[in-house]
This record gives structure tokens, sequence and C-alpha cells, in this order.
């Protein structure tokens, strides 16, 4: 029986600004979210967005506001084990709120895993493979600055795949800033680029013409997410692949896009589409349409990393490997024991559950107060 439901805000500085589109970031709000149960087991979900409002329609506050009125006490005293049960519930009595759902789904799959004795990802049909390719974003908008950073992680063997934001500036001063950048780091490093829905139909032509020329091998969202005619008029334009991302808000919109042409790849993002199940319809979808798959983050933090790397562990195929970065932008640790990057890929983790252990004290340290907030138990009740 799921005996309560808590969530609580933690605010973690960036390691540099992070700069999109629609705003720059220097600090990272994760919702976090536990469901302890009656049998003394519990589970912790994650629900973190990109930018606050800027980004999409639900905030960290309002995640927390929504699932402590109207979520927590909808699924109180139902059986925990029953996870499709709770959700169907969740999900047919509350309209939109994906975020707020898919944290509420990690955490009573973290907890049936941990019942069971297994990994989140045999809950998902399971694993096929058991380390993920990361890529990392370039941020922070200067030329020089960017082209180090790149060549530190290359150095490290973290990543040798790179995304950079653009979108800013004019299409010729992003596209000469994204071009630099790949003539620096040379043919056998990957180099893609976020537009973050800035440009018009007419800037994505010319932007993704030089893009193209300039041996870049991915252009994700050029326009905006309700432009889907546009999208699929690029997509047949051009042999660089079109990637949606904010168009991309669960199985509907996958069958949508898949339908009208509009995209050579999904970003698949357990947040944005609602929950890991939802997630994995978008992927069926884009598999059944010969469409390319992606592991995509809301630059979520530790739990919401290790929930999407059990998710796209179960992928067939994953051309376009993944983004999962997330805690590697953050300058706190909210784990006993980080996630493991090696090898420039992400090692998705075999416990039981998520597979990770939280730092309750420095959770109790970061988190958010919310008035006469109490702290986080030290020991599971």
């Amino acid at each position: 029986m799921i005996k309560s439901v808590e969530t609580l805000i933690v605010d973690v500085p960036t390691i540099r600004p992070h700069k999109l589109s629609v705003a720059t970031m220097n600090a990272q709000a994760l919702v976090l979210v536990r469901i302890r149960c009656a049998d003394g087991v519990e589970g912790w979900g994650e629900a973190t967005t990109i930018g606050g409002l800027n980004y999409g329609e639900e905030s960290p506050e309002s995640i927390k506001t929504n699932i402590d009125t109207y979520m927590a006490p909808l699924i109180i005293g139902m059986k925990a084990d029953q996870v499709a049960k709770v959700m169907y519930k969740l999900r047919s009595t509350i309209q939109g709120n994906r975020f707020a759902k898919c944290a509420i789904e990690t955490a009573l799959l973290d907890a049936q895993g941990k019942r069971l004795g297994i990994p989140v990802s045999e809950l998902l049909g399971g694993r096929v493979r058991d380390e993920l390719p990361v890529a990392w974003t370039l941020a922070s908008g200067d030329t020089k600055k960017d082209i180090a950073e790149a060549e530190k992680m290359i150095s490290l063997r973290r990543h040798n795949i790179f995304k950079l934001k653009i979108g800013l500036r004019s299409v010729e001063d992003d596209v000469e800033h994204v071009l630099a950048i790949k003539r620096a780091l040379g043919s056998d490093i990957s180099v893609r680029v976020d537009v973050n829905q800035a440009w018009s139909e007419l800037n994505a032509v010319r932007g993704i013409a030089a893009l193209e020329a300039g041996g870049i091998d991915l252009i994700e969202q050029p326009v905006k997410a309700l432009h889907k005619s546009s999208m699929a008029r690029l997509t047949n334009q051009f042999a660089v692949a079109i990637m949606a991302d904010e168009a991309l808000h669960g199985p509907s919109d996958a069958l949508e896009l898949a339908n009208k042409f509009a995209a050579d790849v999904f970003a698949v993002k357990i947040n944005q589409s609602g929950g890991l199940f939802p997630a994995l319809q978008v992927a069926t979808i884009a598999e059944l349409c010969g469409i390319s798959l992606y592991g995509g983050t809301m630059l979520e933090g530790a739990v919401g990393t290790a929930a999407s790397a059990h998710v796209f562990s179960t992928f067939h195929e994953l051309e376009f490997g993944t983004e999962l970065f997330g805690p590697l932008l953050l300058t706190e640790e909210i784990l006993s024991e980080p996630l493991v990057y090696k090898d420039f890929s992400l090692q998705v983790p075999k416990g039981p559950g998520l597979g990770i252990q939280l730092d309750i004290e420095k959770i109790n340290y970061l988190k958010r107060q919310q008035g006469h907030s109490d702290q986080v138990d030290l020991i599971p009740a």
C-alpha cells in the first residue's frame, strides 16, 4: 500500500552558465518525489524542467503543488505493487502534468524493482545494453571556450559527441560559431546543434543548408513545436538528420510526426513523454516507422538520469546515442555513489530498482525551504 508521497525541491548550481535560446541557466531545480510503502519499501522519482516556464508549461513549483494537492491524495492507500493501475488512475483523472506523472511513475517502479530485487530496466522489457553513449552540450556561447571545453572532454575520454545550443544570435553568427568548432574538433568528432525552436522556416532553410555543408550531423528542433508542417518540409528538403524535441510530447505527438514525415530522429525524454512507459511507446512508434532514436534529457539530476538510462537501455537501436549528462553539469552530487561515466559512456546501474542510493544529508543541505518544511528522514519509516 502507498503510505505517503513526499515532494521536495532541491536547488543545485551549475558548473557554468548554460545558454539556451529561451533562457540562461545558472542553477537547476530538481523536484524529487519519495513514495513510502506500507511494506517498508520506498521509491524515488524526479521531475525536472529546463528554464522554468520559458521552456514548457510546468515549473518546479507547479509540479510540487500539483502532486501535493491533487495527485498524492488520489493514490495514497492504493496498492503500491500495482503500478499500472495507479498510473491509470492518475492519467485518467488528472489532465496534463506530464512531468509530475513521470516522477510518480519512476518512484513506483523504483520501489517495485527493489521489492522484486531486479533493475527497473527489467520491468520495462529488459535491457539490451549496459552502457550508453553520452553527448555533451557546449552552451557557453563563446567559441574559444567551447572548443577548449570539448577538447578537455575528449582528452578525459568522457565525451566525443557534442551538441551546441544556438538560436540567440543571427543565423550567420550561429553558423560561423558552430562551423569553427567543427573545424577545430575534426571529422572524427560528431557535432550537432539544438536551435530550441528559435528559427523561422526561412531562416532554418538558410541555416541548415550551411550547417549540412559544414559537416554537422544533426539539427534539433529548428522551428516552433507547433509548426509540424515546417518540420516536414525541412526533413524532406535536407539530407542532414532533423530531430523533433519540443514537438514531441508523448505518443500522440510521435504518431502525428511520423504520419507527417516530420522528423528523421525522435528525442525521447521520459519527463516530456509523461513517464517511462509512454517514453517506450514513443520509441516503439519511431522503430515501427523507421525513425531513429536519441535518448534526450531535461537536464535531470541523478534520479531522472538513472531512470532515463534504464529506459534507453531497452532500445534495440539507439543510432544517435544519448544526452544523459545532467548530473555532470551540477556542482553537487546527491548520490552516495555517483553514476559512472567512462569511455564516452554512462554505465546503466545494475542494482534493484533504479540502482542508486541517495545522499539524504546532501539533499537536506540543498533542499529549498518551504515555510516550516521538515527535513527528509535519514531512516525510512
